[in-house]
């Protein structure tokens, strides 16, 4: 059963392991890329629905893991593939999730779910799987049950160090149309802090001939200043920005020293906020593969990757900020550049791994504002 905290009740069959899970509930419109999605950071504490009906029909493998495990606190489909058909194919999904240990349930009517998120903003529920049927009235009714049974069910903690990214299977990459790196000689030191950063980021950056170090989320901008970057990126991740103080006053204080920067994501929203701009939440975010973006200067649109729950405010943004994209959805704030400086960042995911590709230029662009910042 998935229950959501105003008591609305959607039953299915559970396919995962037992137990009861609490997370924000958010709807994904992604046609493919499952094990990217379940893989990504940037959901923790989250509980992913996705709209496709059918999911599982390539399976899973390690290449396509955004980090070592599943971030999600739990899994919501409509259909579960009888058969993974894929070359690709270690696991299937269903293997995948019972060895990941990921609450899931199949089964539920997910474009009804859909549509009360679409009409009353996201909030947070419950998956309940249990080998025994439970009438529970009642969300706190739910809550005080997992804390007597389940308090023991604890993710492990992320170990947070600085390191050299040196990726596992450098033969596994995307290909873009036109790589900079490949006209330059020079092999740049980008430092990427690390806010729940996704494998493809970094490999994106290895593609363009890059040395990347990765930090923690709370690293001391002298720290980094002793690093020696030629460029500092600003990756994805999970929650809200306005929490990463340490971040928005380490970037506030590099900003001066005019280092070539690029935000993506949460990264993007936290530059923002080291700019002096707010930073508001929305009804129920943006998640999914299908989204369209308008350059504000050529008008091109782009078709792009989103995956987030916050943007930043327009009537907050300072003089010395411009915005270069938006969402053709919703008009909120999808790239800003901060001027007569090399820094700049965009709310969707260019590195989007199955896709789409479009924004992937993104990279290249960072990598000449390195090469050349004036």
């Amino acid at each position: 059963m998935v229950m959501l905290k105003d008591g609305t009740k959607f039953f299915g069959k559970s396919i995962g392991i037992y137990g009861i899970q609490e997370g924000e509930i958010v709807f994904n419109t992604s046609m493919t890329g499952y094990q990217e999605i379940l893989t990504d950071p940037s959901y923790k504490n989250q509980i992913i629905t996705f709209t496709y009906p059918h999911i599982g029909n390539v399976g899973t493998n390690i290449d396509d893991e955004e980090s070592s495990y599943i971030h999600a606190k739990g899994l919501i489909i409509r259909e579960l593939s009888s058969i993974a058909s894929n070359y690709r194919n270690k696991k299937t999904l269903l293997e995948y999730l019972l060895e990941k240990k990921i609450l899931t349930i199949t089964n539920i009517d997910t474009r009804k779910l859909t549509k009360k998120i679409r009409d009353n903003g996201s909030q947070k529920g419950c998956i309940i799987c249990l080998k025994q049927k439970n009438n529970f009235q009642n969300y706190q009714e739910v809550l005080q049950y997992k804390k007597k049974y389940f308090y023991q069910n604890k993710k492990k903690k992320e170990k947070k160090y600085i390191y050299q990214w040196k990726d596992k299977n450098p033969n596994f990459y995307i290909k873009t149309e036109k790589v900079i790196y490949l006209m330059n000689k020079k092999k740049n030191h980008i430092i990427a802090y690390d806010f729940g950063i996704k494998k493809n980021m970094l490999r994106m950056l290895t593609n363009r001939k890059c040395k990347i170090t990765v930090v923690p989320n709370h690293t001391n901008y002298k720290k980094i200043l002793q690093l020696a970057p030629d460029g500092i990126f600003l990756s994805n991740g999970h929650g809200d920005p306005r929490n990463y103080k340490e971040a928005i006053y380490a970037i506030k204080k590099l900003l001066k020293y005019n280092i070539p920067m690029f935000g993506i994501c949460l990264g993007h929203q936290i530059l923002a906020l080291a700019n002096k701009a707010k930073i508001i939440k929305m009804k129920f975010g943006h998640h999914g593969g299908n989204h369209p973006v308008q350059n504000t200067y050529t008008k091109k649109i782009y078709i792009t990757s989103q995956n987030h729950n916050f943007v930043i405010d327009k009537k907050s943004l300072p003089k010395h900020i411009l915005i270069t994209y938006i969402s053709l959805f919703d008009n909120t704030i999808q790239g800003i550049k901060i001027i007569h400086k090399p820094i700049f960042s965009f709310q969707g995911h260019p590195e989007a791994n199955p896709g789409p590709h479009d924004m992937s230029f993104l990279f290249d662009k960072f990598i000449q504002k390195i090469n050349h910042p004036k």
